[in-house]
């Protein structure tokens, strides 16, 4: 069954091209991954989603996910409330609407 990811980031200032950069190769580093879109939900605010075959590929592609996350984890600030820099969650589709 679809799986989907959603990670929350909040990126320092001046550092949004260099947050956004980094995402560029990651189909061909997540394995699984079947589509994935970085949407801006304010200022210096992102949410990435990511669509998988099912829930197991997100699961194997985590440690690529961190990889990933290591290359550009400098640009992003701390969330607070001990999140760190991310907010992840993540599941398989419970209810598909369209």
């Amino acid at each position: 069954m679809t799986a989907f990811n959603v990670v929350r980031f909040r990126v320092k200032p001046g550092r949004d091209q260099e947050f956004l950069d980094a995402h560029k190769t990651v189909e061909a580093s997540w394995p699984g991954l079947r589509h994935a879109n970085i949407i801006k939900t304010g200022e210096r605010s992102y949410c990435i989603i990511a669509e998988w075959g099912e829930m197991e590929d997100c699961v194997a592609a985590r440690p690529n996910m961190i990889a990933t996350l290591d290359t550009f984890r400098d640009t992003l600030e701390d969330l607070g409330n001990g999140l760190g820099v991310t907010d992840p969650v993540a599941g398989p589709v419970a209810l598909a609407l369209k």
